[in-house]
């Protein structure tokens, strides 16, 4: 999903590991993966559940994607100082041990009824998560050749993508399968998840994964600086959005698939819809990787931004199954967004570009802003119109595409 790249230094495997050692330690960092985009959209799950559950508005329910992503802005910048220390395959028993001690916080924010203890959780289990991102994805690109780091990589996002599908229709089972509306429903789920991923930091600590060395980055001493890239700024503005976007719809469509003259489904049955919207993103992703060798970036994601634009507006102003599919095929034009806008953003910097990837990464920020802003506008005019919120980023977007992608010399 959005907010699943990020990037320290770059690394190289130490010389003498075995191919077969490699590949190992591939598969159990694709596992790494999925469990973070697992965790990551059960968000989607818990918003309406804890909003029925502690009677709360829209904007009170978006909090939790404020302090969810939040944490990535906050812990990225010390995330990578940390995995400097300590290295990545201590960095990742770090981040599974921190993630699943947000998710065991959820037994007591539902045993004292507490929805402040709940958002503390939240942003603990996210730190976590910003932690195994920044260890996780340099290491999977320095498993093997050069060559094939972007392919290695993508197969790991597509493991995410997989989590992202599976885990609203577990979320749904488990949570708003429940008869009453009680916190202490998302207890045992939790703490199961959170007893599984202890194991897996065992798991990770005594494991023996190929040693990475670090390359010292070639940065220059000049006195350039981010902000005078206007494709750079503009990029890192477009992440800000589409991760907003692209989240805020997410974190909706359970509430939105449950009114009347959209769908009337029961919480249950929207929760399962949810994993079309990952689903759909997870095949584009796929298809967009085919199509991309033959079409320029500039113009797919110009063509991508249009139609969710396009899909949006059906959607807001048409009802019954209509309005509900309209807003899940959103999820399928999404697909391509971050790591496209990421690589126009960062497109002929130079030595300037670990600063410009850092800068871009930390606009994952809009994941925690824009909800919000959608939830302040849902308890204004209603949740249909409410999507006019993601919409005006898209249209962003597509300009980016078009007009503020353009490198100025």
């Amino acid at each position: 999903m959005a907010g699943s790249t990020q990037e320290t230094s770059s690394a190289t495997v130490a010389n003498g590991q075995p191919q077969g050692k490699q590949t190992f330690a591939f598969i159990a960092m694709t596992c790494l993966f999925f469990f973070w985009g697992f965790i990551t959209v059960l968000n989607d799950i818990l918003i309406p559940f804890l909003k029925e559950s502690f009677d709360l508005n829209y904007t009170q329910a978006m909090l939790v994607q404020f302090c969810f992503f939040g944490a990535y802005f906050i812990v990225s910048p010390f995330a990578g100082r940390i995995i400097d220390k300590v290295g990545y395959q201590q960095g990742i028993v770090l981040g599974l041990l921190t993630t699943a001690s947000g998710c065991l916080l959820f037994y007591p924010s539902a045993g004292f009824h507490s929805y402040a203890l709940f958002l503390f959780a939240f942003f603990v289990l996210a730190a976590g998560i910003t932690v195994l991102q920044v260890a996780a994805n340099p290491y999977v690109a320095a498993l093997g050749s050069e060559k094939t780091a972007a392919s290695r990589l993508n197969l790991a996002q597509a493991a995410n993508s997989f989590g992202t599908t599976v885990g609203p229709l577990v979320g749904s089972a488990l949570i708003l399968g429940v008869v009453a509306t009680d916190a202490s429903a998302v207890q045992m789920p939790y703490v199961m998840l959170g007893g599984l991923l202890v194991a897996a930091a065992l798991v990770f600590r005594s494991i023996k994964l190929p040693v990475l060395e670090h390359v010292e980055s070639q940065e220059s001493d000049s006195d350039d600086s981010v902000w005078n890239y206007r494709h750079l700024v503009f990029g890192a503005l477009a992440i800000f959005l589409y991760v907003g976007g692209e989240v805020s719809i997410g974190s909706f469509l359970v509430n939105y698939f449950s009114e009347e003259s959209i769908a009337g489904l029961s919480t249950a049955d929207a929760g399962e819809m949810v994993a079309y919207y990952w689903g759909a993103a997870l095949i584009g992703r796929l298809v967009g990787a085919a199509l991309m060798n033959y079409i320029a970036a500039t113009k797919y994601l110009a063509v991508n931004a249009l139609i969710a634009m396009v899909m949006i507006l059906v959607s807001m102003n048409t009802t019954g199954s209509v309005a509900m599919w309209s807003i899940l095929a959103v999820g399928f034009f999404n697909s391509i967004m971050f790591p496209t806008i990421f690589t126009l953003a960062v497109n002929g910097l130079g030595s300037m570009t670990s600063k410009g990837s850092g800068l871009v990464c930390q606009a994952i920020v809009g994941g925690a802003l824009v909800p919000l802003i959608q939830g302040l506008a849902a308890d204004t005019v209603g949740i249909q119109m409410s999507f006019a919120v993601p919409l005006v980023c898209y249209i962003y977007i597509g300009w980016y595409a078009l007009r503020g992608a353009q490198v100025k010399a």
